[in-house]
């Protein structure tokens, strides 16, 4: 076959900028940063509050009824799930809807995403709600909401010192309530402490290593912790809520031990607003296109079931756990209690985290399904301050919801004005209906929490797909949702961030590797196993490693070099000695006679010719190499060059260059460089011929200029 036709490459100059000084480069930022100015403090004012910029550009005619439209249907639904939480916070319904409205407010002036809907989320209420029953229960108290509440359950294993600290830190007494939403509001402080200097210190870089795999497995793992713990309330059965590892499994251990306890009433009244919500929810999502509003099924069950419970006395007739006096109005503000922010200040930072990554997964999901974008390092500032404003108003841990912001949009919203109707509808029942909720059973709230699980558990129906689309996210998602189900919530976040992680870590530890053969009439290469009708260079092997070479997969770099070229240098090597030192005996007995095949039979037995002289390193798909890499390539070359074989590089970008350069692998002033490492495969190839073919030759022929990549560094 006719030789390809080689398109000359010219030489290439590096091009590399003089360092500036790290000291010079921080006094510029820290000045910049500390300066005083008016229109210093504009810019800042309006990053911080970005309100000022959209809110006088409002087109009123235009938005002004789909913001409406919108944000009375998010308060019609954020009314009984905002009560409906509490549940799973462990606080009293009141503080539900402290937490809704000063969220809605304070997220309008911050925020920059037009259609996220910030307020309670059942995953964080469930992760709030683990912490509250955890430091309630160590404080003495007893964990059965049916109990007459403030009174201590002073046992053995009661932790009476941390109850005696607690109540001289308030200078009050503080009953079980009291004390649960002191506990909330200390996190939930802490949690927007974070985030705000997360924001500071640009520290948003922390949401990716939860992919969304990832985050999907633990929503879903985290749902079946929610049903749980809502289950007893379905049947109305008096259980506390288990305390440590194991919740699911426990819980349903508890449920199926005291299921001849079940209160008929509360199970009829559950099995009724469950069908009625799913009926509700199926007729919106079939007939979406057709409802220009989402139907308010959970208004008219909370509705009918309070009024049904109200006439029929079913808390006084059937025992059933009803809600309880709600009051209307606002508790006086109060700062944090300092003294118990030591207690949650590590389970503040997972919510802080989680808290922060829906958020701004959200915003950017919704910006660019509408046409503008977010700053998630503002979206992080304002979710902080979503968390620490309301925590002075006896609230809890907030965060963006997926289903109220996709009904957001769906209703037409189309400013965050829509979060101020919101809020106004809750600032309503707040002043004037709260009182009437007061004989709404607890498990029609535990229906309503359930209902809105279906999106998360559908997720199983994804995982088949998922699997074949990269089975790798499939098993990180089973191993994340398995540890949140099982184990508990916190623990399940950990394990899927370690485990995503070590997934990645496993990948360049065994990567792809692959032999490169020469397509015809061409000067590209590609892998022989992959493609077919490549064409295989005689006395040239091209190896090619799809990974970064670094101390942890080194080991794998050699043994798969050594398996693709067929050739250990070191026992090739001890090969040839075990032929010398055989030859040498040999001759040792035949001293007596001089005969020239004694030499000849030296030579062959002594020296193996290999069936190649090059061994070429594509390294296109290598981003980096550490020291041992570093390490690693001097080693093979040395190794090889002793059972006379070359060793070259190819396509190193200017990482992996620079790297070889400070390790002065390419010697003094880098002297070798043109010799070691060439910009394509092809250059390499043919450096490694000509340079065969000349040293074979007995004259010495004029070389032929090859392309290659001179590297320059410019001061």
């Amino acid at each position: 076959m006719e030789e390809a036709k080689v398109t000359e490459v010219p030489h290439l100059e590096r091009r590399v900028g003089k360092r500036k000084d790290p000291m010079a480069i921080l006094k510029t930022k820290l000045s910049s940063s500390l300066s005083c100015s008016v229109p210093r403090v504009k810019t800042t004012l309006t990053g911080l509050f970005p309100v000022v910029l959209w809110l006088p550009k409002y087109k009123l005619k235009e938005y002004i009824w789909g913001d409406l439209m919108s944000g009375l249907v998010i308060g019609i639904i954020l009314v009984p799930q905002a009560i409906a939480y509490c549940l799973l916070a462990g606080v009293d319904p009141i503080y539900g809807l402290y937490t809704s409205f000063f969220a809605n407010i304070i997220y309008f002036f911050m925020g920059t995403s037009r259609h996220v809907s910030v307020g309670i989320f059942s995953l964080m209420s469930l992760m709030v709600g683990q912490v509250v029953d955890r430091e309630v229960y160590m404080a003495g108290f007893d964990l059965d909401d049916t109990k007459t509440d403030g009174i201590l359950n002073v046992t053995g294993d009661s932790d009476s010192s941390a109850v005696n600290l607690t109540m001289g830190a308030f200078g009050m007494e503080c009953g079980k309530e009291c004390y649960a939403i002191s506990i909330a509001a200390a996190m939930t402080f802490l949690a927007g402490i974070y985030q705000v200097l997360m924001a500071v210190f640009r520290l948003g870089f922390v949401s990716v290593y939860l992919s969304a795999p990832m985050l999907d497995g633990f929503a879903t793992g985290a749902s079946f912790t929610i049903l749980t713990v809502q289950a007893k309330y379905l049947l109305g059965l008096k259980i506390p809520r288990h305390q440590g590892y194991g919740t699911v499994v426990v819980t349903w251990i508890h449920i199926f031990s005291n299921i001849q306890n079940t209160n008929y009433c509360d199970l009829i009244t559950s099995a009724i607003c469950i069908s009625v919500l799913v009926a509700g929810k199926e007729l919106q999502e079939r007939y979406k296109d057709r409802l220009k509003i989402p139907l308010p099924t959970e208004l008219v069950v909370v509705v009918i079931a309070t009024l049904a419970s109200h006439f029929g006395d079913f808390h006084g007739w059937y025992d059933s756990n009803v809600s309880g006096a709600i009051p209307t109005g606002f508790i006086p503000p109060k700062v944090p209690s300092f003294g118990l922010m030591p207690r949650v200040a590590f389970d503040a930072i997972l919510l802080a985290v989680i808290s922060f990554a829906f958020t701004v997964s959200l915003s950017e999901m919704f910006a660019k399904k509408n046409g503008y974008t977010v700053r998630p390092n503002q979206e992080m500032m304002a979710i902080g301050f979503c968390n620490i404003i309301p925590s002075f108003f006896h609230c809890f841990t907030t965060s963006a919801a997926l289903a109220k912001t996709m009904v957001k949009d769906s209703t037409g919203c189309q400013t965050q004005v829509s979060s101020i109707v919101s809020a106004f509808v809750v600032l309503l029942v707040l002043l004037f209906f709260a009182p009437l909720f007061y004989s709404l059973q607890k498990c029609v709230l535990a229906c309503i929490i359930i209902v809105s699980l279906r999106g998360a558990l559908r997720k199983f129906r994804d995982v088949p797909s998922m699997w074949r689309v990269s089975k790798m996210d499939a098993v990180v998602w089973m191993v994340t949702m398995s540890a949140s189900a099982l184990i508990s919530v916190e623990m399940g976040l950990v394990v899927g961030v370690v485990f995503s992680m070590l997934c990645i870590i496993v990948q360049t530890q065994k990567p792809k590797v692959s032999l490169l053969g020469q397509i015809h009439d061409t000067t590209h290469y590609e892998d022989m196993e992959e493609y077919e009708n490549l064409m295989s260079l005689p006395k040239v092997k091209i190896f090619r490693f799809q990974a970064p070479l670094y101390y942890a997969n080194k080991d794998f770099f050699l043994k798969s070099l050594y398996k693709a070229v067929g050739v250990k240098p070191f026992l090739e090597m001890t090969r040839r000695r075990k032929a010398e030192k055989k030859v040498e005996t040999l001759a040792a007995k035949e001293a007596g006679r001089a005969d020239k095949t004694n030499g000849e039979v030296k030579v062959g037995l002594g020296s193996r010719e290999l069936d190649f002289h090059t061994i070429i390193l594509d390294c296109s798909a290598m981003p980096f190499i550490d020291s041992t890499g570093m390490q690693t390539f001097k080693g093979i070359i040395k190794d090889y060059k002793e059972v006379g074989v070359t060793v070259l590089l190819a396509s190193c970008n200017t990482t992996v260059i620079d790297s070889l350069r400070q390790g002065s692998f390419f010697g003094k002033a880098d002297k070798d460089m043109e010799n070691v490492s060439f910009c394509t495969v092809h250059a390499a190839v043919q450096f490694a011929n000509d340079r065969t073919s000349s040293t074979s030759e007995l004259s010495n022929p004029v070389p032929r200029e090859l392309p290659s990549c001179r590297f320059s560094i410019q001061p």
